[in-house]
């Protein structure tokens, strides 16, 4: 698999992209062939407007921070942001809020959306959901189920969060790449290969005790006189 892919969140004043939120933050992480690179990109965005406390409480992010740092605003990094996922395939827990809040900010710059980069979307909730049917599938509750160490993770910052979901990810696609690499596509498979059937070295063979040998044939007896003849496993031993 060669599909370049972006491990992507975001952090925002609201849940409302509709109705006047912003983006305050943007991290993706480059993946390709289930490696990531040291190609990436993190920002802080100023959003041009207040940040909620109930929000701040939850990403840790204040506008006193953002002018501090010098910020740019979204229509000084939106077409930065833009070439970077172009034609990627996007990693998102809960996609449709992070695409929501990316489409409203690059329709503001009159810049395509995320369909019209050419992006394709996976979302690790729906995966998850599908995968844990009736059980908790946040980003916490998945780092639980995987082991994923989440000690570094005090806020729900777009950077850490990113690195916590590449995790999950890989961990949650495992299995169907593991078969994939047993089989490379390269090397030819043999139709209607033999099989070896060769016992392994460390196999412990335990044999059967003269009783139950006894009973063993007591039973291929009763099954020649049900068929009237030796049973087959007996005329395949005589074979």
């Amino acid at each position: 698999m060669n599909t370049r892919q972006i491990i992507l969140d975001t952090e925002t004043t609201g849940l409302y992209p509709n109705s006047g939120d912003r983006l305050v933050e943007f991290a993706g992480l480059e993946m390709v062939n289930r490696k990531m690179t040291a190609n990436a990109l993190h920002l802080y965005v100023h959003p041009d407007r207040d940040i909620p406390e109930d929000a701040a409480a939850i990403h840790g992010i204040t506008l006193a921070q953002l002018e501090e740092k010098n910020a740019p605003k979204f229509e000084e990094v939106g077409r930065q942001i833009a070439e970077f996922l172009r034609g990627a395939e996007l990693i998102i827990h809960n996609a449709k809020f992070d695409v929501g809040f990316l489409d409203m900010e690059f329709r503001r710059m009159g810049l395509p959306t995320i369909e019209e980069l050419g992006c394709q979307v996976t979302d690790t909730l729906g995966m998850a959901r599908e995968m844990f049917p009736g059980q908790k599938v946040s980003l916490d509750a998945l780092c639980t189920r995987f082991a994923v160490d989440r000690s570094k993770r005090v806020f729900h910052g777009a950077l850490i969060d990113c690195e916590l979901l590449g995790e999950v990810y890989l961990a949650m696609t495992r299995g169907q790449f593991d078969l994939m690499a047993d089989s490379p596509a390269d090397e030819p498979q043999a139709v209607g290969a033999s099989v070896d059937f060769q016992r392994p070295a460390y196999l412990k063979v335990v044999a059967a005790d003269a009783e139950e040998l006894a009973a063993h044939e007591a039973y291929l007896d009763g099954l020649d006189k049900t068929v009237g003849a030796a049973c087959v496993w007996r005329a395949e031993r005589q074979a």
